[in-house]
């Protein structure tokens, strides 16, 4: 017993160790490094101009001036909404040196651009081989024209739909990680992994079992995750150990000093894939909270979608698409050769996987929700953690009020970050104001990202209603209509909501002066966030 305790203490210091030497290393390289580098160098500037150029202090300071309009003039001309233009002509024109610096730093790099590159080309690829599955549309056309819309769009982007699917709903991350154990135990030729964050602890440490298991009985494992988590929570040899272990890894734009993509634009999926039969995603990622194991900010809720049938084509797809970034590893044909399995009966209804890239100028998570919100005529029920908003969903989110829909939005009210919370609550008051009804999770935080509408349409998925999720990470989701799963996807909101508080102009007037004044303060960098 002694000799467990004391293993238990060594390896508590080691993760400490680790978790500290991360830390340093993160702050050194990462975007705090950078900014305070930058804000240094402003100060510099300022304080040699003053000293040695002071005959000359008007000329140097026109020529601040000058480059600082001069990428205001470049900024203003790129594509992009306002509010993402808007922080940075604020830092730029009141900040020239450290503004302007900082926008080249984070907004300019030639990562981005290469990055851009390969994206397209395997966007393109991708199409290729995207069956166009014109008798499924005819049967949407005839169904409903508004939803026909919003499935040619979709289709036109890679994202076909499919007919016959079979769903299944799992309201928190505690019903999903055993179904997933289940179905990878199930696995006979492969199991492709993609997840933004993957952590040590109960979760990852059974999942990782599994995958070795399956490894050793000749299935083929690929395992992806974001670039973040070498500072995060896992080593830079991971991919080596995974190796090792016969499992495939990649690491999604790996972090590299003062040159890294990863300030922007990072891959915020979840997608699983098994033998090209069933696929799940949804909010939940690998780590303990997830599943409620470990508790963080209360109680944690989240939601995840699995898919079986013909649907899951299309996030094998998205799965290759990243991983052969750097370079066309396989062909895809070789993946979607292998046909499903039918399911057991016929399903109504119909899915449509979609991903969403941060760097083809289209934005498809946020076109799917505003067209939810545009076409519903009796209700939309949103969960979401954040709601940082951009004008056009405020006004997507009132016009549908106007029409008489009923908009209801379900948040945490234990947020995981402050700033994004006292950002979500300088909606509050207007947004309640026009109608839509604002609702706090009192048992702690809300991950899930759901829309649910007219009792025919719901999305399961990644997307947060933020300017990160809609503009600047890689997403996922899958959009289901007509198809039976959504009526338990209405049935967990409505009991989620009976634990919840709503958001009166009482409870507004009740948050702290300090917390209004934080999101007052932070909004006009809201998109930056």
């Amino acid at each position: 017993m002694e000799e467990n305790t004391e293993k238990s203490f060594t390896e508590t210091v080691q993760d400490k160790a680790r978790k500290g030497k991360r830390g340093v290393v993160k702050l050194v390289f990462g975007r705090t490094a950078v900014i305070l580098l930058l804000v240094v160098l402003q100060v510099a500037v300022l304080v040699l101009t003053s000293l040695f150029l002071f005959k000359y202090v008007l000329y140097a300071y026109a020529g601040y001036m000058i480059i600082a309009m001069l990428i205001v003039m470049s900024i203003l001309n790129r594509p992009g909404t306002p509010e993402m233009r808007m922080p940075w002509l604020v830092l730029i024109l009141a900040f020239p040196v450290f503004g302007g610096l900082l926008y080249l730093f984070v907004e300019l790099q030639p990562g981005t651009r290469i990055l851009n590159k390969k994206v397209i080309e395997q966007t393109e690829r991708m199409r290729s081989v995207t069956p166009p599955n014109e008798d499924v549309m005819e049967e949407i056309r005839e169904a409903d024209a508004h939803m026909a819309g919003m499935a040619a769009y979709l289709r036109k982007v890679g994202f076909p739909p499919f007919r016959n699917n079979g769903l299944t709903y799992y309201p928190l991350g505690d019903d999903w990680f055993p179904a997933i154990l289940e179905e990878m135990k199930k696995a006979r030729k492969f199991i492709f992994l993609e997840f933004f964050i993957i952590e040590h602890g109960e979760v990852w440490d059974q999942v990782l079992e599994v995958l070795k298991d399956k490894a050793s009985e000749g299935v083929e494992v690929r395992l992806m995750y974001d670039g973040t988590l070498q500072f995060a929570s896992l080593s830079h040899d991971y991919p080596k150990r995974m190796k090792a272990a016969g499992i495939k890894c990649k690491v999604f734009s790996p972090i590299k000093p003062a040159l890294s993509t990863y300030q922007n634009n990072r891959d915020h999926r979840k997608i699983l894939v098994i033998d090209g039969e069933t696929a799940f995603t949804g909010g939940t990622n690998l780590a303990d909270e997830y599943i409620n194991k470990k508790e963080r900010f209360g109680h944690w809720k989240d939601t995840a979608i699995m898919v079986r049938g013909d649907a899951v084509k299309s996030l094998t797809q998205m799965f290759l698409q990243l991983w052969d970034l750097d370079g066309y590893e396989n062909n895809y044909e070789d993946y979607l050769e292998i046909f499903p399995r039918k399911p057991e009966h016929v399903y109504p209804g119909y899915v449509i996987p979609y991903a969403d890239s941060p760097l083809d100028g289209e934005p498809v998570g946020k076109f799917v929700y505003m067209n939810i919100l545009q076409r519903a005529t009796r209700y939309v029920d949103i969960m979401t953690p954040y709601l940082i908003l951009e004008h056009d969903m405020i006004t997507a989110l009132c016009d549908a009020v106007r029409r008489g829909v009923r908009v209801r939005i379900l948040l945490p009210h234990i947020p995981d970050k402050n700033y994004a919370f006292a950002l979500a609550r300088t909606h509050y008051r207007y947004l309640t104001s026009e109608g839509v009804e604002i609702y706090e999770y009192l048992p702690g935080f809300v991950h899930a990202k759901v829309f649910v509408s007219d009792d025919n349409t719901a999305v399961v998925g990644t997307v947060n209603m933020d300017y990160r999720s809609l503009y600047l990470h890689f997403e996922n989701a899958v959009l289901m209509y007509k198809a039976e799963e959504i009526a338990r996807i209405q049935e967990d909101f409505d009991e989620t909501l009976r634990k919840c508080v709503q958001v009166t102009p009482e409870y507004i007037r009740s948050i702290s002066i300090r917390h209004k004044l934080l999101g007052f303060v932070l909004k006009i960098f809201a998109p930056l966030m």
